[in-house]
């Protein structure tokens, strides 16, 4: 950031009075600009034994294979965009039955909301952004194309769970390890 999205003119990188962080800070009208994460929120769409995966038609991770999930918009709640980005994605509805695992990202300044959702019907198709959608087994799911570490870790906990008959709130890290991209090492904290 070089400009104050207020005024017009110069920021500089300061850790403003009573703060602990360098923020972005407006040399003339004294605004302090925020960078914080942003949320990701998505669905675990079940139907019996199965989940509803989606075929990403867009970067990142052209071609790879996903649940429903994105970006939140202003203005809607996790569990609203968990059914937004279901709907856009897959063209399905769900109803929402709570949410199931939050994934911590430092390294890429984002926090993934996975909420796990029924299908309130067998009408689903691609939406925009998916090349192809399915309902999957655990079998099914194609392991070696996932497109996020975040889903993956998600879906095996979501099948142990189901395997157990509970499905506790989960909270996991996803760290890079040593700091190298696509080297990860998963943190299981609740």
């Amino acid at each position: 950031m070089k400009y104050c999205s207020v005024c017009g003119n110069e920021v500089h990188v300061t850790i403003p009075q009573g703060d602990n962080r360098p923020r972005h800070v407006c040399v003339h009208c004294g605004t302090i600009h925020y960078h914080n994460p942003k949320v990701v929120a998505g669905c675990i769409a079940y139907w019996q034994d199965k989940v509803l995966m989606c075929r990403r038609a867009i970067e990142p991770r052209l071609g790879l294979w996903t649940v429903p999930a994105g970006f939140m918009e202003n203005g809607e709640t996790t569990y609203e965009g968990a059914m937004r980005e279901t709907l856009e994605e897959a063209n399905a509805r769900v109803a929402v039955d709570n949410l199931y695992v939050t994934v911590n990202l430092p390294h890429i300044n984002q926090v993934y909301m996975l909420f796990r959702g029924r299908l309130l019907d067998l009408e689903f198709s691609p939406g925009e952004e998916s090349l192809d959608v399915a309902l999957m087994t655990q079998e099914q799911i194609p392991w070696d194309s996932m497109a996020f570490p975040t889903v993956t870790e998600a879906l095996q906990l979501y099948f142990a769970d189901r395997e157990r008959g509970s499905f506790p709130v989960r909270m996991l890290d996803i760290v890079r390890e040593g700091g190298v991209p696509g080297r990860y090492v998963v943190r299981h904290i609740a």
